[in-house]
């Protein structure tokens, strides 16, 4: 019964983690750079969703769809100003392409870290649960109301942003962008486009799990840590650029820490991730879903 209740707490986490991970693993599919600000976005939902409803009082549901735009109007920003050079034939400065994305996505982290610490501060703001403190009983499970409610949410998000990429219009300019960019150009595929809403799309899913666990996570300058590690972990384990990976991955890495806290040592809950991570590419490099090569 013990293992049964871990694995389900893990399972609740697990989805959280996708919510997190989808956005990074978005962007490299698409773009094929590594986006070292995604914990900040995750940052700025986590700030919007507390500051706005402590500060005015609004429902935290509401604060919800205003936390996404916040991070989806902070990664389009982003993209525009700092990530379009990448594609847009101003890279031969003397730096090679690969090392401008680092540069510039790092510079970005570290600017967002800094300008939440100089105007906002460095104290901690906890965000309202969006249900009142309750305990619900699944058959012989007893679960947390408020953490199920937000698996729940990152679930039907984690849909809806799967739909819209595999079957709608932009969606399919979307995968068109990651399979060839040359090619979806000249098929008529808007990229710049394309790799804006890719940006935003990323922004607002990070700042949309940070609105969510902001009751459970306080926001600091640095809370974006945290899920930038386990982002990277899990967009890693499950194959770089591939999103059914995440999926999977995030799932794995929240039942192995949650039966692992338990089992080994809670001291060590965020290690076993990153062992996890080295034996699975020990014995197959490009992740659980990835390709073993590609074209550059």
């Amino acid at each position: 019964m013990l293992v049964a209740d871990l694995v389900i707490n893990g399972l609740i986490i697990g989805f959280l983690y996708a919510l997190m991970a989808i956005g990074l693993s978005l962007i490299f599919g698409v773009l094929r750079i590594v986006n070292f600000a995604h914990g900040e976005f995750y940052m700025v939902g986590a700030y919007a969703y507390s500051l706005i409803t402590l500060s005015s009082g609004i429902s935290p549901w509401f604060a919800l769809p205003l936390a996404f735009l916040a991070g989806s109007l902070v990664g389009l920003v982003s993209e525009r100003l700092l990530v379009r050079p990448l594609y847009a034939g101003y890279a031969n400065w003397g730096f090679m392409r690969d090392e401008y994305a680092v540069i510039v996505t790092f510079g970005l982290s570290l600017l967002l870290i800094s300008l939440a610490d100089k105007i906002i501060g460095p104290f901690s703001y906890r965000g309202p649960t969006l249900l009142p403190p309750s305990r619900i009983e699944l058959g012989p499970f007893l679960l947390n109301g408020n953490r199920l409610l937000a698996a729940a949410l990152g679930i039907a998000i984690l849909a809806i942003a799967v739909g819209f990429v595999r079957y709608s219009y932009w969606g399919k300019q979307i995968q068109a962008v990651a399979q060839n960019r040359l090619g979806a150009s000249l098929a008529g595929a808007n990229v710049n486009v394309v790799s804006s809403l890719v940006f935003a799309i990323s922004g607002g899913l990070a700042a949309l799990a940070g609105a969510l666990l902001a009751p459970f996570i306080a926001a600091t300058p640095d809370v974006g840590l945290f899920p930038a590690v386990k982002s990277y972990v899990i967009v890693v384990l499950g194959g770089l650029g591939s999103i059914p990976g995440s999926i999977v991955a995030s799932l794995l890495l929240g039942v192995v820490e949650s039966l692992a806290a338990v089992y080994i040592s809670y001291d060590y809950r965020d290690t076993f991730g990153l062992v996890v991570l080295i034996l699975v590419l020990l014995f197959r490099p490009q992740g659980l879903f990835g390709q073993k090569g590609r074209e550059v």
